[in-house]
């Protein structure tokens, strides 16, 4: 996720904010397989940097004609439109990426693209970002940059509270740590809520803070989502609307 222009990190977070969750199985921990359930999600994003930007984004996760996944994200904001999609099949409990594709695109806005597909009978993973191709080995139970969201509530859900991701983006391996941190009551639209507080674990002398909220009694949703960049601004997403297939 990149954050160094201001001019798009509204946009960009939507896009990786929206942890999705939705956490639409009964997922514990050594259990059997068990399905997800096609869902869609709104949320609702604000930006404070002395002034107020507004955005929206949708989340929608639906079962294909061939027994795979699509989850995709779109995104649209004053200052830019993502349209993000994952291809990936659900096997044991866990995502398995097959084709992500990511553009960003806007008014004043450098167009961003980003694709990456995986091989998982030759275990090679190919794509591009920005125009630069790469090609790599493919490590078992890797992730793209969507995929892993989806990993983390479902883990939650499942009771984990530490969880490591290796993810490829831009071309090479990350690796991206998350922990529950804390219980708190939230109020969301009039309710008040219990919540699971988890936060990605960065670097001791980081100055950014990534902050998430998940609802157990709501299907571990993602409420809330609160970035605080080093300068002290700060990018909030609340949940909107929910509705679930099942």
């Amino acid at each position: 996720m990149h954050l160094k222009h201001s001019t798009t990190v509204l946009p960009v977070l939507l896009a990786w904010l929206l942890l999705s969750g939705a956490a639409l199985a009964q997922l514990k921990e050594g259990t059997e397989q068990v399905p997800l359930h096609p869902m869609e999600l709104s949320y609702n994003a604000s930006m404070d940097k002395g002034i107020s930007l507004k955005g929206s984004a949708r989340r929608i996760l639906e079962k294909r004609d061939d027994g795979t996944w699509r989850f995709r994200t779109d995104v649209d904001s004053f200052i830019a439109d993502i349209d993000e999609t994952l291809i990936f099949r659900w096997e044991n409990n866990q995502v398995v990426p097959l084709r992500y594709r990511y553009e960003l695109s806007g008014f004043l806005i450098k167009t961003r693209k980003e694709a990456i597909d995986f091989d998982w009978d030759t275990m090679v993973v190919s794509g591009h970002h920005e125009g630069d191709r790469f090609s790599m080995a493919l490590e078992e139970g890797a992730l793209d940059p969507m995929g892993y969201q989806l990993q983390l509530s479902q883990d939650i859900k499942a009771g984990k509270r530490e969880m490591e991701y290796r993810v490829i983006d831009k071309g090479d391996y990350d690796t991206d740590r998350f922990a529950v941190v804390d219980e708190e009551i939230r109020r969301i639209n009039g309710d008040e809520v219990t919540t699971l507080k988890a936060e990605k674990v960065r670097d001791s002398d980081s100055k950014r803070r990534s902050l998430m909220w998940f609802a157990p009694e709501r299907d571990y949703l993602l409420i809330r989502f609160l970035q605080v960049e080093p300068d002290g601004s700060e990018y909030e997403l609340t949940i909107n609307q929910a509705s679930f297939d099942r």
